[in-house]
């Protein structure tokens, strides 16, 4: 697939919408990608998660997925069919990220860290960060897309797509000073 390929699977979708938006990350922006649109279909999702895996580099020693609930959940469970390997994910309980389901990361394990979307990487971060207490390797981190910008995690990351979608903090937004009504669709609600 090309990137081209890839951002008319998403278009075509609906997946990439227009209007105000509160990220899960807590900023604002006038475009979501909202890839639960473009996972709806299994053939499509599973294409996409192969073609995840072909862009990692080729020497990455993976033993296991890890992916944060609930945006990271389909790509993730695809990507480690695709990779023939366990996938777990995390979720939150009481607000902290968490691997409930006896979920269990072998001590020395490589994980890949799959996730939907990332502005901010701070779901990922959270991850990398059990990932580490659990006495185990980032092996990287991969998701469909990367809203670009800076990030929360210093692993090495892999994006399927990267697409320059601006966001900014809700003091600096312009559809809030003109009082558009926001829609906060991702999976955390602020």
């Amino acid at each position: 697939m090309t990137d081209r390929d890839i951002l008319d699977a998403l278009e075509n979708s609906g997946a990439i919408r227009r209007g105000h938006f509160r990220l899960t990350s807590g900023r604002h922006s006038d475009t979501y990608v909202q890839c639960a649109r473009v996972l709806e279909n299994p053939t499509l999702t599973m294409q996409l998660a192969r073609e995840m895996v072909a862009r990692l580099p080729q020497d990455l020693n993976v033993d296991l997925v890890a992916a944060p609930a609930v945006g990271g959940i389909i790509i993730g469970f695809a990507v480690a069919a695709a990779l023939d390997v366990p996938f777990i994910f995390s979720e939150r309980q009481n607000g902290q990220m968490t691997f409930r389901r006896a979920f269990h990361i072998p001590p020395n394990a490589h994980v890949l860290v799959v996730e939907d979307v990332v502005t901010t990487g701070g779901s990922v971060a959270e991850v990398t960060a059990l990932i580490k207490q659990a006495d185990a390797t980032v092996a990287a981190v991969t998701s469909l897309i990367d809203r670009g910008g800076e990030k929360a995690f210093t692993d090495p990351f892999y994006p399927l797509l990267p697409l320059d979608i601006a966001s900014w903090e809700e003091s600096e937004c312009k559809q809030c000073a003109e009082g558009l009504p926001i829609d906060s669709p991702g999976s955390r609600r602020l």
